[in-house]
């Protein structure tokens, strides 16, 4: 990922950029409006300073802890699609929207305020997962795999309505469930 200049962070930076995204998550889903910046430095095992020229604001850190997320699931179609036949891909995929899903309802309250803030986290998110969803897809439908009838749109219903019935991680082995047998629907060909 390229700093703010256009170069690419080195690799400790990165680490350490990457460190600090996942412990806002968590600390975010955890304490909510609450969290404090140092807890996130601290379970990132970084310095408050490395936390402060990497993410001047806690808006700026709550957005990018957001599009972070939004990036690992949709950037990971093509690479399940490059490891995996195009059914198996599009599972491991539906598994982490679930995760995806959680990360967020679990980061609600912050990106909330965010959004009342005048900040917009979401702008292009469902255009890039439909994306995402729609290459998977056609991956399925060409391989024989995945019925040709069901569309991206459709697709993201349903997973939506899984994540809004049982997207608690208390909740996830009802989300698997549920996810199994939309893909059961979905395929040509069962297991």
């Amino acid at each position: 990922m390229p700093s703010e200049t256009g170069r690419p962070l080195r690799a400790d930076a990165q680490r350490n950029r990457d460190k600090i995204l996942a412990a806002a998550v968590r600390v975010f889903a955890e304490d909510g409006l609450d969290a404090h910046l140092e807890r996130i430095a601290k379970e990132a095992g970084v310095g408050s300073g490395t936390l402060y020229r990497n993410f001047p604001t806690r808006d700026v850190l709550i957005e990018a802890a957001y599009r972070n997320e939004l990036s690992r699931l949709c950037d990971a179609a093509p690479e399940l699609l490059a490891a995996l036949p195009p059914r198996e891909a599009l599972r491991a995929w539906m598994g982490r929207f679930i995760d995806y899903a959680t990360a967020k309802f679990g980061m609600a309250d912050a990106l909330r305020a965010l959004v009342e803030s005048g900040v917009n986290p979401y702008a292009r998110s469902r255009e890039l997962m439909l994306e995402a969803l729609t290459s998977l897809l056609a991956a399925g439908v060409e391989a024989g795999t995945v019925r040709s009838d069901v569309g991206a749109d459709d697709m993201f219903a349903a997973l939506t309505g899984i994540a809004l019935a049982s997207g608690k991680p208390d909740q996830r082995a009802q989300a698997e469930r549920l996810l199994d047998l939309t893909l059961d629907g979905l395929c040509t060909v069962r297991n």
